[in-house]
């Protein structure tokens, strides 16, 4: 009984990691569905190039002999979100913002000809090969009977947790106290009034995208020293469950997005634990299809009221 009370355990840790870093990516998702009624689909690829940055940072450090390991992990991270929200920006720049105010079809469309374009364009500079990923913070607690089965919380997860609350809590000060945010709010209740109060739009679009980029780096970031590896496919298959975890938590819900990414990543854990690594992926989809069978709205989600 106490095996299987550990066993139980590792697996909720399990799924809170990682349930931890598919909130950091569906925030992306729900930000800029919140504001402009869209969902970009290549958000999966912008931390994916964020996972990429990170490792060549990591990589170009160590041959200069930096490795003092603080410093590492913060350039590497501030590096990556960088550049994956300079990629954000100009996504929104030069795909969507042409586009805005048409037909509604017509940025869905764009958005996976750019998930097209960012994946060949890191597969034709970084080949399709899996790239080792370096676990750079080493360790980790362990509970239980040495002769029989031990739970283990590595010093890895716990960055990741604290990782996590700590971007979750920026954001929602962020959101709620600076004027940024406040426009933000605005912009997401009525867009064509705040055009209409002086607020500029543009910028507070570009804004939701750059700040969704940044956390997806994040992201990306923690994922690949998690798993060890990463490649061109990194964000297709993260970016799928990201977007469900955010219509799970009620897309354009930020809090819903953060519930949404734990409940999809502890039953993922535990499909893979009591059930078959085989059926993670169908039980995702699966809690999917029932939520928008019985509250399309997600778990956190309002019914939205068209406006006559």
């Amino acid at each position: 009984m106490h095996e299987q009370m550990l066993y139980f355990l590792q697996q909720l840790l399990n799924g809170l990691t990682v349930g931890s870093a598919y909130a950091l990516i569906a925030i992306g998702y729900t930000m800029v569905y919140g504001i402009i009624g869209m969902i970009n689909f290549a958000h999966g690829e912008i931390y994916m190039i964020g996972a990429y940055i990170a490792l060549i940072t990591i990589t170009g450090l160590a041959t200069l002999n930096i490795t003092f390991l603080p410093v590492v992990l913060v350039i590497a991270l501030v590096l990556a979100m960088i550049v994956s929200s300079a990629f954000g920006w100009s996504m929104e720049r030069v795909a969507y913002r042409p586009l805005r105010g048409g037909n509604r079809l017509n940025p869905l469309i764009s958005a996976i000809g750019v998930s097209y374009f960012l994946k060949n364009y890191v597969l034709l500079a970084q080949g399709s090969r899996d790239i080792g990923f370096p676990l750079l913070i080493k360790g980790s607690w362990t509970f239980g009977d040495p002769n029989g089965f031990e739970a283990n919380f590595s010093y890895m997860q716990l960055t990741i947790f604290i990782v996590t609350i700590v971007c979750m809590v920026a954001l929602t000060l962020f959101i709620s106290k600076s004027r940024l945010g406040r426009a933000c709010r605005a912009v997401a209740q009525d867009l064509k009034m705040a055009n209409l109060l002086g607020i500029d739009t543009h910028k507070i679009i570009a804004a939701t995208f750059v700040i969704g980029s940044a956390l997806a780096a994040v992201a990306g970031m923690l994922l690949g020293m998690y798993y060890g590896s990463i490649d061109p496919e990194f964000g297709f298959i993260a970016g799928l469950k990201a977007f469900t975890a955010a219509v799970l938590g009620g897309i354009g819900s930020i809090p819903g997005a953060m519930l949404g990414g734990i409940v999809l990543g502890v039953a993922e854990s535990f499909t893979s634990a009591y059930l078959s690594t085989d059926y993670k992926d169908v039980v995702s989809f699966l809690l999917l299809i029932l939520i928008l069978l019985f509250r399309p709205s997600g778990l956190l989600g309002k019914p939205e009221v068209e406006k006559i």
